[in-house]
């Protein structure tokens, strides 16, 4: 692994990041927003969804320009909505303003989640392309440890206002990043027959593409299920299990731990047992602790001790699946990487924002609406890892058995 492989998997994972991170260091501020904002809780939960939308549909657009024009372009006008919206939202007066500046700033975070998955397949494909992704996720993963952590110590000094100018230094860090550590990878030759009119068949090529859809789905899933957790969490942990934001913020972090650990394991896996064999063994088992939490919960009997263990290997398996079926899914499409990553993306967000959705629609502070949504998500993913590697194995080589 050389010096240059790992650089870019840090410039690519800390691009990547700056999104999630103005999710992971607002969710111990969530109960303080609605305080503040005299917001109920659907309220404050709507500025966090709305991000989510923003975030993942704009990947449509900015895919495709991706092709077009370059992988660096989108990304400077990413941060600099990003930077916006941060703004916007750390002087908003009421839950109104929050909530449309939070959409801005999902606007700009879009291209951070699609650009770096499209630079990836332009330099690389299978286990190669599954090290970086890997490699990439490890970096992405310093997030969801590090941010709600940061997020509770700067909310308790400095009150939730404090993380937007937070989220925004961070924006204009990865600016410079971006300006002097990463060279543009889709050269002006392969832009040449690029345009929205391609896109357009691209995605009708890929919507009708079983494979893909199937994949890519897998993985919107789980993160779904991951998206559950985000939305609820903070109101059951700190509201029914009693915890303080610093030991939410401890309690987050232990699943990215799984998570990221995991997700390091997917390169070595790979090599020797192929992805296809990678993604089904992870998923059945992310599934069977999902299902096992949803049993012990439903029973009655809700330590958080339970919760936290189920989780935590539940999560670890999602860290296999998640760089696992975005490599595979891509695969096939270097021609197209940023209609396909932007593709991927929308699909992951929507069915989370989705999930997310339905889910809150059930909340009653207790956790089993949140562990019911989670589980369900698990069962979807396993149900259509079983259809849609069916159908793959197929027309799969017998290489990438």
């Amino acid at each position: 692994m050389t010096v240059a492989f790992l650089r870019i998997a840090i410039v690519l994972g800390l691009l990547t990041a700056v999104g999630p991170f103005a999710i992971d260091m607002y969710l111990p501020a969530l109960p303080s927003i609605g305080a503040d904002l005299n917001a109920g809780t659907a309220a404050v939960q709507m500025s966090l969804l709305v991000f989510f939308l923003a975030m993942g549909f704009a990947q449509i657009v900015v895919g495709p320009i991706s092709d077009m024009i370059g992988r660096k372009a989108p990304l400077y006008l990413g941060l600099v909505l990003f930077v916006i919206g941060s703004v916007g939202s750390a002087l908003a007066a009421d839950i109104e303003w929050l909530i449309g500046f939070r959409f801005v700033q999902g606007l700009g975070a879009s291209a951070g989640m699609v650009v770096p998955r499209a630079v990836v397949r332009d330099l690389h494909t299978g286990v190669e392309a599954a090290r970086l992704m890997s490699l990439l996720m490890l970096v992405f993963s310093i997030s969801p440890i590090l941010a709600p952590l940061t997020g509770s110590v700067i909310i308790e000094a400095f009150g939730w206002r404090a993380v937007f100018w937070a989220v925004t230094i961070a924006a204009v860090l990865a600016t410079v990043l971006l300006s002097t550590a990463l060279k543009e990878t889709r050269p002006r030759e392969l832009r040449v027959g690029s345009s929205f009119g391609s896109a357009l068949a691209g995605y009708r090529f890929l919507m009708g593409n079983a494979k893909f859809l199937g994949l890519s789905l897998i993985g919107g899933f789980g993160i779904a299920s991951f998206f559950v957790y985000l939305a609820s969490s903070s109101f059951v942990l700190i509201d029914h299990y009693g915890l303080s934001p610093s030991l939410y913020s401890v309690f987050f972090s232990i699943n990215a731990v799984a998570f990221f650990t995991m997700s390091q394991l997917t390169g070595t896996l790979t090599e020797r047992f192929g992805l296809r064999r990678v993604v089904r063994v992870a998923v059945a088992g992310f599934a069977t602790a999902m299902v096992t939490l949803l049993a012990v919960m439903a029973s009655g009997f809700q330590p958080l001790w339970v919760m936290a263990a189920l989780l935590f290997v539940g999560y670890g398996f999602l860290g296999l699946v998640i760089p696992s079926t975005s490599v595979l899914a891509m695969d096939d499409h270097g021609e197209i990487a940023g209609t396909a990553s932007a593709l991927m993306g929308t699909l992951h967000f929507a069915t989370g924002a989705v999930a997310m959705a339905i889910a809150g629609q059930f909340f009653d502070g207790t956790p089993l609406p949140m562990v019911t949504g989670i589980a369900a998500c698990a069962v979807i993913a396993l149900a259509m890892t079983q259809i849609t590697l069916g159908r793959a194995r197929e027309a799969a080589p017998a290489a990438a058995e």
